[in-house]
């Protein structure tokens, strides 16, 4: 006798994923489940773009703010037996040598009281060879032209130093003012250290590092004059050395300490920045999980939708039962119905998401002139627009987790649809 019923069929077989799609084109009585999964869809979509963005915007703000603090920093510093070895230039040039070191300076650096025009406070100056300013680029870009043409002349060394332009408006100086400068050591004479060096210097060039607060904090001078100035002469206190790939530090550290000898104390910018850079990885990892729970909750949407289209279809799936029809591929179609709300949903955010920040600059541009009004003060952050940087493991883990919890949704309603008992779904029929 021949089996006229349904031959079971292999996992995501044809007609399985025909009837999860069928099912989701709902007919007007059903109309329904047809705005739920709209809903869902569109919640999905929202959620996904908003994860990206923010993810985005927070890794623009780090990667812009770290940078302008690394290149006034450093990446990389050296102390001890280095700076105090008879061959110390010989030890600067192997650890220039290392392979991915940009440069290394030896810098001398103190704090200092600072008077001009009745006004007193204090900076932290730091002694510097002209050339390594070269390294410090937004504070070098920042320098007028006859500023930068004097490094290392008449405008960058004798009585010439550079200060910030937030120290300067503060103090009420322009370039070529006279400034004093109080050292709490001054220059070894036959009688000792003479202690509490006065000098007035003339202010050369005005910087502006994008970061206030060290604009108003440092002062820089030639390495000879800070030497003298504060009683080091021929003394370096550190070397700073800048390197091709900050975020590889770890890496550098073993041949950057072979290189400086036996004695010789490596430290990175990550010891230096040890609580601000805690302090960011605390924020992304929250505001990556507060936004991820914004996400699952935008999934959850299918169970509903799902739930109402099982209790409709209640009748046919009775019927596939009876013809033949397994519980696997029940659970597979209602599966799938969920599952293609939720990547439709999640790819459309993540196909917004991107465009929105690689055209954030211009979205913001367009909404200030719509809006005649300023959205982000650029006086301020020192930045033309919103900073957005796109980065491609985040946009990975939040498709994946998106399309993990629309599966999740899917699931539940899914699996109450394949223990269903045809006879009783069929007997108030």
């Amino acid at each position: 006798m021949t089996d006229v019923g349904i031959k079971p069929a292999g996992p995501l077989s044809g007609w399985e994923v025909g009837l999860a799609v069928r099912y989701l084109r709902a007919k007007r009585k059903e109309g329904g489940i047809a705005l739920i999964a709209i809903i869902s869809y569109v919640a999905i979509a929202l959620a996904v773009m908003a994860l990206i963005t923010v993810m985005s915007i927070m890794a623009g703000f780090r990667a812009e703010l770290l940078g302008r603090m690394l290149s006034f920093n450093g990446h990389m510093y050296v102390q001890g037996a280095v700076l105090t070895a008879l061959d110390r230039d010989q030890a600067l040039e192997r650890i220039a040598r290392v392979p991915g070191v940009v440069s290394v300076s030896p810098i001398v650096e103190a704090q200092s009281l600072v008077r001009a025009g009745g006004y007193t406070t204090g900076a932290i100056v730091r002694g510097l060879r002209p050339q390594d300013l070269a390294s410090m680029n937004f504070v070098a870009d920042s320098l007028t032209p006859e500023a930068r043409r004097g490094f290392g002349q008449g405008d960058y060394g004798g009585d010439r130093i550079l200060m910030g332009q937030s120290l300067m408006d503060q103090m009420g100086l322009k370039v070529g003012d006279p400034v004093t400068l109080y050292s709490p050591t001054g220059a070894d004479s036959a009688f000792g250290n003479l202690g509490g060096l006065e000098k007035t210097y003339f202010v050369g060039g005005a910087y502006s590092s994008g970061t206030a607060d060290y604009d108003r904090a440092y002062i820089f001078m030639p390495l000879e004059q800070a030497q003298l100035f504060f009683g080091k002469d021929g003394v370096w206190d550190v070397l700073e050395l800048k390197i091709a790939d900050a975020d590889r530090v770890q890496a550098y550290l073993a041949p950057v300490q072979q290189a400086a000898g036996p004695g010789s104390v490596v430290t990175d910018w990550r010891q230096r920045l040890a609580a601000f850079w805690g302090a960011l990885k605390v924020e992304r990892v929250a505001m990556s999980i507060i936004l991820g729970l914004v996400v699952a909750i935008a999934a959850l949407n299918i169970i509903s939708g799902i739930v109402m289209l099982v209790k409709n279809k209640t009748r046919d799936i009775a019927i596939l039962r009876t013809v033949g029809a397994s519980q696997s591929s029940m659970l597979r179609i209602f599966f799938m119905s969920g599952a293609l709300i939720g990547v439709a949903g999640t790819l459309t955010g993540l196909l917004l998401g991107l465009l929105f920040c690689l055209n954030i600059g211009a979205i913001q541009h367009f909404l200030e002139w719509v809006f005649q009004t300023q959205l982000f003060n650029a006086d301020v952050y020192q930045l033309e627009s919103i900073p957005a940087l796109v980065d491609p493991l985040d946009v990975f883990w939040v498709t994946v987790w998106s399309f993990f919890m629309s599966c999740v949704a899917g699931l539940i309603p899914s699996w109450q649809a394949a223990k269903l008992d045809p006879v009783e779904a069929l007997r108030y029929e």
